[in-house]
């Protein structure tokens, strides 16, 4: 007998991955997005640091409606004019030789991890394919980079996971280099740890990843998806250190709002993906690359960094402020330029909520963080009003 057939369906049209907040947004503005209920909320969440210049900023709308009436897709058969512009102004601005453009964070990922593997074996040491990785880390969510990534919480149920990488303690050089066998060929990390609660290494970790590398015959690439394109107050996390990476993945504010990834690379490095080896589709597109070169009009003018640590500071000194005021509310502020996390005591998801009551928009991260990732040219009044909603939201929980 066949089973009665149920016309009634439980799931949604889209598909129910996510655990959505109940607000739909129909228009921003600045650093304000605007709900269909006609609510306006301040957005210290940005796409998950992704609206560098905040929403409708004129140059990107200006700039993306040009190319909008001229050229859309051609593919990566033929030369495209907004990519040899983009990839000669990161290189002109970092440790770069060369740029690949994708679309997301976890393909420059995925296209970071296939170099560092595969210059080994064009380095005549091909045994070396094993990937050193962190604790407490996220690269994304495709099959190899949640491998690289930490949570065993994303990985439950796809298995087998591919093989070839070996995980460590997050700022732990000793047993980084402890780690270390014949077998690996490179390391893969995030200059600031993002998703997993705004983690910074200890100093000197970094230029010790370095040395343990060259030592080694290794290759370092940093994830710096999140932390890129003047998050941290440098147009990249690494340059806050004294060492130069070999592979470095970018993506979510260099597009600005718009998806475009960038695996930017030394010369040495890239010998491993030479044509035919890699590639995309929609990749580095005319559409994203005018977004990518508008946003970089805009990030690279003079001051513009300092505007960032400018702004980083009022924010600290605030929540400083907050957290004398209202003890048992913020455990401990991370950090660095706008990538900032309060560590609190109530359940970050709990704050987050009371937070988007109250009209502003955070992001809650790992070990009980609430990020706070405004677009990089807020204002003092957008600082003060974010600081007044938290500390109504302080208030309210530490009853």
């Amino acid at each position: 007998f066949l089973p009665e057939i149920r016309n009634e369906k439980v799931i949604t049209p889209v598909m129910p991955t996510y655990a959505r907040a109940d607000l739909a947004f129909e228009k921003g503005d600045g650093p304000y997005l605007f709900a269909q209920d006609g609510r306006r909320f301040l957005d210290f969440g940005s796409g998950i640091a992704v609206n560098t210049l905040g929403h409708a900023h004129p140059h990107l709308v200006k700039m993306l409606s040009e190319q909008v009436a001229k050229l859309w897709h051609t593919s990566n058969l033929y030369r495209i004019p907004g990519q040899e512009k983009l990839a000669e102004r990161l290189v002109a601005n970092t440790f770069a030789d060369t740029v690949f453009f994708c679309n997301s964070g976890a393909e420059a990922n995925e296209a970071g991890i296939k170099m560092l593997r595969r210059y080994q074996h064009v380095s005549g040491t091909p045994e070396k394919n094993r990937i050193l990785v962190a604790t407490n880390a996220f690269h994304g969510r495709t099959l190899g980079t949640l491998t690289a990534g930490y949570s065993d919480k994303y990985r439950e149920g796809f298995g087998p996971m591919p093989e070839g990488f070996d995980r460590v303690a997050f700022g732990n050089l000793n047993e980084l280099r402890n780690a270390i066998t014949p077998n690996t060929g490179g390391i893969l990390i995030e200059p600031i740890q993002g998703e997993g609660g705004i983690c910074r290494p200890p100093e000197g970790y970094l230029e010790g990843v370095r040395k343990a590398a060259d030592e080694f015959g290794m290759l370092v690439m940093f994830d710096e998806v999140q932390t890129g394109i003047g998050r941290t107050g440098k147009l990249f996390a690494y340059e806050w250190s004294d060492m130069v990476p070999d592979i470095v993945s970018s993506a979510k504010g260099l597009g600005g709002g718009f998806p475009v990834g960038a695996l930017l690379a030394s010369e040495k490095a890239a010998v491993a993906l030479p044509a035919g080896m890699h590639g995309t589709t929609f990749g580095g597109n005319p559409l994203a690359m005018a977004a990518a070169n508008a946003v970089l009009d805009e990030v690279l003018k003079p001051g513009f960094m300092d505007h960032v640590l400018d702004m980083s500071q009022l924010i600290r000194d605030g929540l400083d402020a907050i957290a004398r005021k209202h003890p048992g509310f913020i455990a401990e502020v991370r950090g660095m330029g706008l990538l900032l996390g309060m560590k609190t005591v109530p359940t970050n998801v709990d704050v987050v909520a009371k937070l988007r009551e109250l009209n502003l928009l955070t992001v809650p991260a790992g070990d009980n963080v609430v990020r706070l990732l405004p677009p990089l040219n807020i204002t003092k009044s957008h600082v003060d009003e974010a600081l007044e909603a938290i500390d109504a939201c302080a208030a309210a929980l530490t009853k």
